[in-house]
Formats: C-alpha cells, sequence, structure tokens
C-alpha cells in the first residue's frame, strides 16, 4: 500500500465535517470503566520512580547511581514479560474473550503485591536495598504487565471510528488524572503528624487518628521525623486496595467489540516470533514509537529534576515544605490536565489529530522554557502553574497518541489481515518504558554527576543552577525530535477513511 506523502496532511479547509454513526459510539459507562484501568498503569509501573527517589536515596540513602541503575534495568523485565502478555491476549479463545481473563487475574495480583515493594526495613547496607529493587521489580513488573497489556489492547478496539476513538482516549485520560494525584500525594502522606513516632505495632491506631481526626494530615512540625518508610508501606497497601476495586470494575464493564466477529471465527494463531517481527515491520508504527521515546525520554526527567528543584532551591532544602507543594502541584495537573482533554479534543477533531499533536509539541516547548521562572523562591506558588501546564499538554499528547495507535492497527489490519492489537501494545508499552525508565534513570545518574548530596539540606549553587537547566533543557530537546518523527506520519484523516471501506468491503463491519 502506498502512503501520503507530508504534504497531504489535513488542513481545515480539506477536512470535512465528521458525524459519527450511532453503532460506533461507545457507551460513557464502558468509556468511564476503560479509565477506571488507568490505576493499575499509574500505581504499577509509574509510583516506583517516586517511591525510589524518596523512600531509596532521600530516607534510605541508597545513592542515586544505585537507584538509577534499578530503575533502567526493571525495563528489562518488562523486555520479557508485555510481548508475552501481548502475544497471549491476542491468541487466546475462551468465554469470557481474550483481554478479560488476564486482566481479572492480574488486577487481583497487581493490587495484592503493590506493598511488597517496600518490602524492607532500616539498617539494611545500600548493597542490599538495591538488589531488593531488583528482586522485587523483577517478580512484581510481569504481574502488572498481565493485567495492563491485554488492557492497552483492548482500548485500540472498543470503536472503529476516527473521531470517536479520540473520545474514548479523552475519557481515559480524565480517570487517569485520579491515580495521577495519587502520585503526588505520596509524598505528603507519609511527611504527616501522624507518623511522627509511630511504628509498626500502632499502625492501627494510627489508621483510626486518620479516619477521626483533622490533626493526624497535618504535615509533621519542623524538627520531628515522622516514620517515612512506616507511612510509604501503609500508603501502598491503601493504594493497592483501590487498584483491585478500579481493576475489577474495568474488566467488568469493558466489552470485546472485535473479539466475536472477527477474531474468534476467522483468525488464526500466530507465534510470538512472526508477530513481534511483523509489528515493528509497520512503517507509521514505527514513527509512532519513535516520536513517543523521544517525548517520553525528556519529559520523564520532570518527576525526579522537578521534585529536587522543588526541595532544594523552591523551599531551600525543607522536604516537608516540598511534599505539602508537591501535593498542590498535584493538584494542579489534576485540574489543567482536565482542561486539556476538551482542549486538544477540540482541535483534533476540528484539524485533525496531526495537527492537535503538533499544537502539543510546540506548547510544551514554551511550558519548558517557562521552568526557569516558575520555579523560584521568590514567588513559591508559581511552581503550581509549572506543573498545571505540564500535565495540560501530557493530557492531550496521551490522548492523542492512543487514538492515533488504534489508527496504526487498522492499517495493520489492511496490511496484513489480521487483529494484533496484543503485539503492538505490548511493542508500545515497552517503548514508552524504555523512554521513561532512561528518562528517569539517567535522572539520577544527572543528580549523582552534578554534585548532589541526599544528606544535605543545602546543595551547593552549581549543583542547584544545573539542575533547574536540565530540568528545562532535556525535555525541549526530546520533544523537537518528536516534532521531527511527527512530521512524517503518513495517516491523516481521509487516509484512515479510506483504510475503514476496504476494510469492510473485506469483513464486514464491527
Amino acid at each position: 500500500m502506498s502512503l501520503p506523502s507530508e504534504s497531504s496532511s489535513p488542513t481545515t479547509s480539506t477536512i470535512k465535517r465528521h458525524v459519527t454513526a450511532p453503532e460506533d459510539r461507545v457507551p460513557v459507562s464502558q468509556k468511564l470503566g476503560y479509565g477506571l484501568g488507568t490505576f493499575m498503569d499509574m500505581w504499577g509501573h509509574w509510583l516506583y520512580p517516586t517511591i525510589a527517589f524518596q523512600i531509596f536515596g532521600l530516607y534510605l540513602h541508597v545513592p542515586q547511581w544505585l537507584i538509577g541503575v534499578a530503575v533502567i534495568l526493571n525495563r528489562v523485565f518488562d523486555a520479557i514479560s508485555d510481548p508475552l502478555f501481548g502475544w497471549l491476549s491476542d491468541n487466546t479463545r475462551s468465554r469470557l474473550g481474550r483481554r478479560r481473563p488476564y486482566m481479572l487475574v492480574g488486577c487481583l495480583l497487581a493490587g495484592l503485591g503493590l506493598p511488597f515493594l517496600l518490602a524492607v526495613t532500616p539498617g539494611w547496607t545500600p548493597t542490599n536495598y538495591f538488589w531488593f529493587m531488583i528482586v522485587s521489580s523483577a517478580l512484581y513488573l510481569p504481574i502488572v504487565s498481565c493485567f495492563n497489556m491485554p488492557y492497552q489492547s483492548l482500548g485500540n478496539e472498543l470503536t472503529p471510528d476516527y473521531h470517536e476513538r479520540t473520545s474514548v482516549f479523552s475519557f481515559k485520560n480524565a480517570v487517569q488524572k485520579v491515580p495521577e494525584l495519587g502520585l503526588f500525594f505520596f509524598g505528603n502522606f507519609f511527611s504527616m503528624a501522624v507518623w511522627v513516632g509511630a511504628d509498626n505495632g500502632t499502625v492501627l491506631g494510627c489508621l483510626k487518628r486518620l479516619l477521626t481526626t483533622t490533626d493526624a494530615w497535618r504535615t509533621a512540625p519542623a524538627g520531628t521525623n515522622p516514620n517515612t518508610l512506616l507511612g510509604a508501606q501503609v500508603y501502598l497497601a491503601l493504594c493497592g486496595l483501590i487498584m483491585i476495586v478500579a481493576g475489577l470494575a474495568c474488566t467488568a464493564l469493558v466489552r470485546e467489540r472485535y473479539y466475536a466477529k472477527i477474531v474468534a471465527s476467522k483468525q488464526t494463531k500466530i507465534s510470538i516470533k512472526e508477530t513481534l517481527w511483523q509489528t515493528l515491520q509497520c512503517r507509521p508504527f514505527r514513527i509512532q514509537l519513535t516520536m513517543q521515546l523521544a517525548y517520553n525520554i525528556g519529559l520523564s526527567m520532570v518527576g525526579t529534576l522537578g521534585l529536587a528543584a522543588t526541595f532544594y532551591y523552591v523551599c531551600g532544602g525543607n522536604k516537608s515544605e516540598g511534599n505539602w507543594w508537591n501535593f498542590w502541584m498535584g493538584l494542579s495537573g489534576m485540574i489543567l490536565g482536565f482542561l486539556g482533554i476538551p482542549v486538544f479534543a477540540f482541535i483534533a477533531r476540528r484539524l485533525g489529530k496531526l495537527h492537535a499533536m503538533r499544537c502539543v509539541l510546540g506548547s510544551a516547548i514554551l511550558v519548558f522554557i517557562g521552568t526557569w521562572w516558575l520555579y523560584t523562591p521568590r514567588i513559591i506558588w508559581l511552581q503550581v502553574f509549572a506543573s498545571g501546564t505540564i500535565a495540560f499538554i501530557g493530557a492531550g499528547f496521551w490522548m492523542i497518541v492512543g487514538s492515533i495507535g488504534a489508527d496504526v492497527m487498522d492499517y495493520d489490519e489492511l496490511e496484513n489481515g489480521r487483529r494484533r492489537e496484543g503485539s503492538f501494545s505490548a511493542c508500545g508499552s515497552w517503548i514508552n518504558k524504555v523512554g521513561m525508565a532512561l528518562g528517569a534513570g539517567v535522572s539520577f545518574f544527572i543528580l549523582d554527576w552534578v554534585g548532589f548530596d541526599s544528606t544535605v539540606a543545602l546543595q551547593s549553587a552549581h549543583t542547584v543552577f544545573m539542575i533547574r537547566f536540565l530540568l528545562a533543557a532535556i525535555p525541549i530537546v526530546g520533544l523537537v525530535l518528536a516534532i521531527t518523527a511527527l512530521a512524517r506520519f503518513p495517516l491523516t484523516q481521509e487516509k484512515m477513511a479510506e483504510i475503514r471501506q476496504q476494510l469492510e468491503a473485506r469483513r464486514g463491519k464491527v
């Protein structure tokens, strides 16, 4: 099949008003149910870099470079488990479908296993903590893959409509703002007054105080030392319970649209080697992966470097105050992230997904230029807007890239005659994780390189300057590379309309 050139990108004048057919619309209950699966992804995968920095780094004083190695290496385990579960779900045939059986088992095990990521005690050597991080990740991440790969695959099957796909992923990203807030609240939770003087024998009493008094929720007074590790362990246990409930609800509410009409009756099974090779031969998919990798490497450094800038520049080394502001930054991200979804969804519907993505990436460059002035001890609350605007453009990126991914899979079906969402989701998810792990992991090496010392409150002027500079510069480089990749992406709205007509002529409507 010939692909359109870059010049065939959609414009305002060439895109006709699109009306989604009633049979292509996904019920709101399914859209919200699908969004609930983001609790598994956010807390099962992306809570870990925060755990690594705040608990293993700042509290247990594991060297930053060791943490960086651990964060990067845990993607090795995903390199095995993601393709495996993507392939298994593509080839499974059951009464419940091919995705939901894995989602059911995965959400139960992932929720139960989350607290064990912090099953450590003070007094271990840095080497022992390092090996615990490696082993616990090796055991836990395949469990998350058991849910996440079928879940990511299912989002691409909910509708064949070009714009309804954007709507599905807009709901997903809206719901995702809730577990994202949980990432920011993590540090605030274990810094609260209730954990001052707490130990394993008083955990139930601490939980009772949290349920019955407001004083327990206040930040620990200056000069006190809350039991950070215990608070973090309790937080993961609570998050694990929420993950189970959200995962079960997601599994119950979603439906597998393509399974009965195409997969179960017509599609033959395929070997894991062959399916992964064919997936990587898809040119639009390779371009999409390049864009995502460039975006992720740069922006995933924001978590660690941004937290370091908040703690040691804006708040002058006061970690309790930094965690308090970090929570408000998360709340700002939740609110502005919500607002970013309808804004970029409107642009995508009016101008097409590719133009909307250009708006996202261009706006992101301006945001990161602005972080130099938004992170400042002179006006502390400005950093709240930095986090909020980053979340604003991030919501647009992930909504549009998910919708684009579903288009890529239609293109592949036309080329190869199979629905292989699991393989595409596995490869795409792993590339995303590689980018985020490299960004998050390298950020720990950067902290070590610029002279960061976790045992002191006041960092050197050189260290602070480099953290601020790299917080802005590295994401901008990644965004420029992402824009370059996007310029080569060929699947316009007109092209997708042609592909759908050809697919329905070949195998009927779904």
